[in-house]
Formats: structure tokens, sequence, C-alpha cells
């Protein structure tokens, strides 16, 4: 089955739960949902983890995890998914949702610097920072979107395999 797939690769919700840095988050870990194995819990857990690895602010994890939390969906499999974008692949998934959101938003162009030092990076951020989020956030909804249908899909086409599979185990006994 597809919990079963999915299991292999997540830990123990009670490793999780007894790590000394999570103890802030106190009876919030205890709840059962955030560690269940169903189609809806993993199919969120998708479409939050890819949505937040494609914004590009700081803490990504933290809003993902709290987000996870809040809706009640797989904590593990959210966090797990919000490296997508990590320090090999940050730079052309940012520059890419830049480049949707300037296109979106017919922004001009930034010129590349003389001088790479902080007055230049402020001066272009404020230019930047909206065709970036405009971009990352479209490009997030969008790719966690299909990340949730493919989930309910894969789940539905998984299990109705099974249920093939039993049925024709079933009619070869008789």
């Amino acid at each position: 089955m597809a919990r079963k797939l999915i299991r292999r690769f997540l830990p123990d919700a009670a490793t999780v739960k007894e790590k000394p840095a999570l103890q802030f988050l106190g009876d919030l870990l205890h709840d059962p949902n955030l560690f269940h194995l169903n189609r809806h819990s993993v199919s969120l857990a998708f479409f939050f983890g890819v949505f937040f690895a494609f914004l590009p602010v700081p803490g990504q994890m933290v809003l993902a995890a709290l987000c996870a939390l809040w809706v009640r969906c797989n904590l593990p499999i959210t966090l797990a998914l919000v490296w997508i974008t990590n320090p090999l692949t940050y730079a052309p998934i940012f520059f890419a949702t830049y480049q949707l959101g300037r296109w979106i938003l017919d922004a001009p162009s930034v010129g590349s610097p003389t001088e790479h030092n902080w007055a230049w990076l402020m001066e272009e951020f404020a230019i930047i920072w909206k065709p970036l989020m405009l971009g990352s956030v479209l490009t997030g909804f969008v790719i966690g979107g299909l990340g949730y249908i493919t989930m309910q899909l894969f789940w539905r086409w998984h299990v109705i395999r099974a249920w093939e599979r039993r049925k024709r185990d079933r009619s070869s006994r008789q």
C-alpha cells in the first residue's frame, strides 16, 4: 500500500516527539494526525511543503511546521518537501520565479552590478522583491496544487491496484 512505501522514508513519531529541541511544542506534537499516513494528510503535506519551499523567506521550515500544526497534516513530509529549495537548487528556482513575476508585472530587468556591496543589494532589492514574491507565490500555489493532485491520484491508483490484486488472488483460490 502507499502507506508502506511512504513510511520507509519517514522517521518514527516517537523519535520525533522525544527530540529535546522540540519539547517547547509540548502537547502539539502528540496530535496523531501530524504523523498519520492517509490520503488527506499526505496530500496536504505535499501542498504546504512545496508551497513553502518556493517562498524566498528565511525560516521556511518554521513556517511550514507551523502551518502543518495548524492544518494538522503530516509534519515530517511537510518539512522534508521544504528542502526542494536547498543550497544547490535555490538560485535557479528563485531566478525562474523572479522571471515569472517580472513577466507578469512587466517590470524592467535589473542590470549587472559593477561592484557587489550592501548598498547595491538594498537598492536592487527594492526593485526585485515584488516580482520575486509574486512569481514565488504563484509557482508555489501551482506546483503545490499539482503535488496535492498527484498524491491524491497516486494514492487512489495504489488502492485500486491493491483491490484488484486481492480480487485476483481470491478468484484464483476458488
